[in-house]
């Protein structure tokens, strides 16, 4: 027989149905292997009224009709099933509706409040999964937190005579977080600080927790960048004990290192970078050979000579896993000594790299190439748009050309046709505009502006995009009886058929068509061929966006199946070591196969692959709040202005409008949007009113007001204009 575990609840007067029903199902999950007769079953649950047991008894033939319990030949009811148990990942939401994902790829199950144990979103849980009722959705109860993935949260202190709280800011916790006054490390109200639970008691509402940073004033431009770093559990500064670390690393390069390496010194050699950076490692040579092919040199900074792998640098750089790139500041792999200087190929320094030297005929045809280790010293430091003007100025004869400015237009003529075969052989050819904003000494936003890839851009891609799929065939094409050495490798799977037929149904009211079946290279040419119909068009940005969604996401694994947005069977990342980690695996991992070495541990490589494709995730995320974060503050003095946008989101709780102008996007709530009630429609993107039928489709031209601005959530709220 239970313990009486339910008799602390207090004996009706006369409970409803649903509560009594409620309470009959938490008694049988908790205790999934008692046998109980109705009487039983009221005594465990407060049910004294002879009403009510009526009603227990009539729900417990019911629940036996809908296979939630078993009855015995006694009038004994147990649950159906003494249960299951699982591992997997806990989803929280501030509303309630948590979630269990099962790591068996099953479907996701409903954890109520009270059978969570408090697990955070993300933690590794335990379940027991209660039998299913009928009509109802699957449920489960967390009955152990295997491993906590996140126990810390930013917000605004509220600090007052004898407590403080952190007000939560995160969309996935209910509850704010109770601070002791010892534990406030200084902070005061107003101020943004980084919290760390340290206690749930079981009984209590709020967790209890002690400021681990204070990270400054509520709308300073360093707290907000340094607050969105820390959401996603970014580091937001650099350990100054592996910055002193670094900055003993020696940075002369002595003769004997130099005779060990290829020379590259006298030959001509440059980099192009954006105008900002400061990072520059990749750098390009070009030479003509006595037998009338090009000599093109893609030289790669070589981070390993200097960061030694399990030194105190290099753990922090894999920890890191990449650079981060928000709206007004990059925060670095690498400490700035050995991102902006000692690795950095700047202009008249020698500086030891990483290389691949192809030879090329006119055709672009590589006829032979070399990986070596080498010394360079780079003739000039060019940005995109000097080498763009280079490009765009070589329409005019007139203009005297020297030895620099030849060796650019040979790269575009070369890479022109080298890219030309990528799209023949199925690359998808997406080239999307990045939202960038003019912004004073303070931080604020002037002005918004796009910019999008020109021909010095896609000049540079295209030898980093042949010199990473030339290191990965290195390593992993084998003859047929050998087995490759493990790698990393960067893979793009093929789009979920389901996804793109969705898609091609989506663009149909465009009036485009996609053939969405057939061998890969046939639908990623369709897909080319719909991209550049709907260049220049009004929709072309919103149908973008929508065919990235029906693709893949691109990681880093052990494991390759090619990269399909790319047309490569072997793809890699090899030309970024000064901000990726997974390049600098790359680099010792072809260093030590290059040199006879043996295979490297399959599964650590494994593992270190998925944490980098993790923090790759967390660093685009941080880097698309940064930007929502300065467009709702560009966006804050025109509350109350009209513009013209188009219906870039629907979801269950409202629409999403981007605007024409400046690409900002903000949200019209179900509730503002008439009189009637709007039911979310999945498979068409749209909203539909159920007495009106009124749409709102994906895609739609809608006119709006601006009515609000809120920098604390980051969010824009419009109105409908009729």
């Amino acid at each position: 027989m239970a313990k009486k575990k339910f008799k602390e609840i207090k004996p009706e007067k006369q409970l409803k149905k649903k509560e009594i029903t409620q309470r009959i199902v938490n008694l049988f999950n908790t205790y999934p292997k008692e046998l109980m007769n109705y009487k039983q079953v009221s005594s465990e649950i407060g049910v004294t009224l002879q009403v009510g047991k009526v009603m227990v008894n009539n729900i417990l033939e019911t629940l036996s009709l809908e296979d939630f319990l078993v009855k015995t030949s006694h009038g004994k009811y147990r649950l159906n099933g003494l249960g299951s148990t699982a591992e997997g990942r806990f989803e929280r939401r501030s509303n309630g509706k948590n979630s269990f994902i099962p790591d068996n790829g099953g479907n996701p199950l409903f954890v109520a409040e009270r059978n969570s144990m408090h697990a955070m979103n993300g933690d590794q849980v335990k379940v027991q999964i209660f039998a299913k009722r009928k009509g109802r959705e699957p449920e489960a109860e967390v009955i152990e937190i295997l491993r906590r993935v996140k126990n810390t949260f930013v917000g605004v202190l509220e600090v007052a005579k004898y407590y403080a709280y952190l007000i939560v800011d995160s969309k996935i916790l209910a509850n704010d977080i109770f601070i002791p006054k010892e534990k406030l490390k200084g902070g005061k109200s107003g101020q943004k600080a980084i919290v760390r639970i340290i206690e749930w008691p079981d009984k209590a509402k709020n967790p209890i927790g002690e400021v681990l940073d204070v990270l400054g004033d509520t709308g300073n431009q360093h707290t907000e960048m340094h607050a969105i770093l820390a959401e996603y559990g970014l580091p937001y500064k650099y350990p100054e004990s592996v910055v002193r670390v670094a900055k003993k690393i020696p940075a002369e390069i002595t003769q004997e290192e130099i005779n060990a390496r290829e020379d590259f010194r006298e030959t001509m050699t440059f980099t192009i970078d954006p105008k900002d950076a400061k990072d520059f490692d990749d750098a390009l040579s070009v030479k003509k050979l006595p037998n009338k092919l090009w000599e093109i040199g893609v030289h790669i900074a070589d981070v390993t000579y200097y960061v030694k792998e399990g030194s105190s640098v290099d753990r922090e750089a894999a920890e890191r896993a990449t650079s981060v790139y928000l709206v007004d500041r990059t925060i670095p792999m690498l400490p700035e000594i050995l991102s902006n200087a000692l690795c950095s190929l700047r202009p008249n320094e020698d500086k030891l790299c990483f290389s691949i030297i192809f030879e090329m005929n006119d055709a672009a045809e590589i006829k032979n190439y070399r990986i070596k280790r080498t010394v360079i010293n780079s003739n000039r430091r060019f940005t995109y748009e000097e080498a763009q003007q280079i490009i765009e100025d070589n329409s005019n004869a007139q203009t005297s050309k020297g030895e620099l400015e030849n060796a650019i237009l040979t790269l575009d003529r070369l890479a022109k046709k080298m890219r030309q075969k990528r799209f023949e052989n199925g690359a998808i050819n997406f080239d999307r505009f990045e939202v960038k904003f003019d912004i004073d000494e303070n931080g604020k936003p002037l002005s918004v502006y796009f910019k999008e890839a020109k021909d010095s851009n896609k000049l540079v891609e295209e030898f980093m995009l042949i010199a990473n799929k030339t290191v990965a065939e290195t390593v992993g094409k084998v003859p047929k009886n050998k087995k490759a050495k493990t790698f990393v490798y960067r893979v793009h799977d093929l789009p979920n058929p389901e996804k793109m037929e969705n898609f091609s149904e989506f663009i149909r009211r465009f009036g485009y068509k996609l053939k969405d079946k057939g061998t890969s290279t046939e639908i990623s040419k369709n897909i080319n061929k719909l991209l550049d119909e709907v260049q220049g068009k009004k929709e072309q940005n919103l149908i973008e966006t929508v065919a990235i969604r029906a693709m893949a996401k691109a990681i880093y694994t052990t494991i390759n199946i090619g990269h399909y947005g790319l047309a490569f069977k072997y793809y890699t990342h090899f030309t970024s070591p000064i901000r990726r980690y997974p390049d600098m695996m790359v680099h010792r991992l072809l260093d030590k196969y290059l040199s006879g070495g043996r295979s490297a541990s399959k599964q650590k490589t494994e593992e270190e692959c998925k944490h980098c494709s993790d923090m790759e995730n967390l660093a685009t995320q941080a880097e698309r709040t940064s930007i929502k974060y300065k467009q709702v503050e560009f966006m804050s003095d025109k509350v109350g202005m009209i513009f013209d946008g188009v219906i870039s989101g629907v979801t269950e709780w409202g629409l999403f409008v981007e605007l024409n102008e400046n690409r900002c996007e903000g949200m019209i709530p179900m509730r503002d949007l008439g009189n009637d009630f709007y039911e979310f429609d999945e498979k068409t993107y749209s909203l539909i009113g159920r007495r009106n039928k009124h749409r709102y489709l994906l895609g739609n031209p809608v006119k709006i007001k601006v009515t609000r601005a809120n920098l604390e959530k980051r969010q824009l709220d419009f109105t409908l204009v009729e």
